[in-house]
């Protein structure tokens, strides 16, 4: 069997479904998953509905609904094909589309996961795509279902390495280039915000790269465009974005950083990076490129309101934009709360981690944003792990971490380290390598750090 031999056993089974239940995950893979299914249903015209969940774990399968429709599992149901046995789920009751690593059962569930096809790069809503492009070739909406796949791919971080997409997941984008749907912008300024952030903010929130006298640094990184002689407004007043700028402009400014990087001992490698811009939506908003896209998404599902993010796929630009842009208004601010609350209060710093346990004060949804952003200002060679309560399960304990691709290409592992450490309390983890969760149990989160800092010391080179 092959990769693609899977994405077409997936294909034909859903194709031959008398109704779906798509089940999958609140962030923006699996919101933009949820989608891309959803839409290729429709357009099979197959009865199909779907259900949000924020893990598949005991508490969270009595959402999936015990019927006879064909429970498609995306981006989740790899690692937890245990509970699905347990359901007493057959193999003809169920397909797995996911990109976590896939659990060993007795089961011989229909699955397409690219892991062991190498295709590490490829997040759920690209290996959806695929399916959707095989059970209709000639997919009316294959334009809508490229950049929506583009928008999981980016959201669940798989061009962050790269700085791009590659692979599976750069030919869809090239898809959606064809259709008119995805620009594919190369060796521009790699950060985050070109399409919204005025340009001194999107400079000094850059921190992957790091630049010295930028990042962080409000008032350096206007200083820096002064320099330059780059106007940060419009005629009319209006702050500037990157995607204001003509291309000596941006050249300007790419070459200036980095001279700076250089004269510090940097390394420029990271400086620049490949966008994905949507020409179809309105300049200035946050749908206008996959990054902020798939921010948006995230708010969406952190806040529980998934469905919304999905509306928002599909194409509604009235009330379903209106309510996403309130929720990503709301979700900026209450992580820019929640970093400046790990900032002050500060980290407990071990030989190879930092950690701190904010308790109830923040939902356990957004801890991990919170961590990242906390990161970029923290001792970058220290992956942050972040701690907090359920309010809907006291017993449990939410752990995050993230840390950045220097580690990342020192040997660091989150996601093992996470595995290993939470299995061993009686808990469960998951991720990546670069951002990873678990749940363990409240009676055992004393020492759990002191765990995980044994692994990741043994992991880094």
């Amino acid at each position: 069997m092959s990769f693609q031999d899977d994405v077409r056993a997936v294909a034909r089974q859903i194709q031959h479904a008398d109704a779906v239940t798509v089940i999958s995950h609140i962030d923006a893979d699996g919101i933009t998953s949820e989608a891309i299914m959803v839409q290729a249903c429709k357009d099979a015209h197959i009865p199909v509905e779907s259900v949000f969940v924020r893990q598949l774990e005991p508490m969270t399968m009595k959402y999936v609904p015990e019927d006879s429709t064909l429970k498609v599992f995306i981006d989740l149901g790899a690692g937890q094909q245990n509970l699905l046995e347990e359901r007493g789920m057959g193999t003809e009751d169920v397909a797995i589309i996911d990109h976590h690593i896939s659990q060993d059962v007795d089961t011989p569930y229909l699955q397409v996961n690219g892991q062991p096809y190498g295709h590490t790069q490829l997040s759920a809503a690209g290996i959806g795509y695929l399916v959707a492009k095989e059970m209709n070739p000639g997919h009316p909406n294959l334009g809508m279902l490229a950049k929506n796949a583009v928008v999981g791919n980016v959201g669940d971080m798989m061009a962050r390495e790269h700085c791009g997409l590659i692979g599976p997941a750069r030919e869809i984008a090239a898809d959606g280039e064809r259709a008119g749907t995805i620009e594919i912008v190369q060796k521009q300024l790699n950060c985050y915000g070109i399409s919204t952030r005025p340009l001194k903010v999107c400079l000094s929130f850059s921190d992957d790269p790091f630049i010295p006298g930028i990042s962080n640094n409000e008032q350096k990184s206007e200083a820096f465009l002064k320099k330059l002689n780059i106007a940060e407004k419009t005629a009319d007043g209006k702050d500037r974005v990157w995607e204001d700028l003509d291309p000596d402009e941006k050249s300007g400014i790419i070459n200036g950083l980095a001279q700076q990087m250089l004269a510090t001992g940097q390394d420029v490698s990271r400086l620049l990076a490949e966008h994905y811009i949507f020409p179809g939506e309105e300049k200035w908003t946050a749908l206008r490129n996959a990054s902020e896209y798939a921010t948006m998404l995230n708010a969406c599902g952190r806040w529980a309101r998934p469905k919304v993010g999905s509306a928002v796929c599909a194409g509604d630009r009235a009330q379903a934009y209106w309510e996403g842009e309130r929720m990503l208004r709301h979700h900026k601010r209450i992580i820019r709360e929640m970093m400046e609350y790990i900032l002050d209060t500060g980290t407990t710093v071990l030989s190879h981690i930092q950690h701190i346990h904010v308790g109830d004060r923040f939902p356990d949804t957004i801890v991990g944003i919170g961590a990242g952003m906390a990161l970029s200002k923290l001792d970058y060679e220290k992956p942050i792990m972040i701690l907090c309560y359920l309010n809907d399960d006291p017993d449990l304990v939410k752990v995050s971490m993230r840390t950045n691709s220097r580690m990342v290409e020192r040997g660091i592992d989150l996601q093992a380290a996470l595995i290993t450490a939470s299995e061993e309390i009686g808990g469960g983890g998951g991720g990546h390598k670069i951002a990873a969760g678990a749940y363990i149990p409240t009676n055992a989160e004393e020492g759990f750090a002191e765990l995980v800092n044994r692994i990741i010391a043994e992991q880094r080179k």
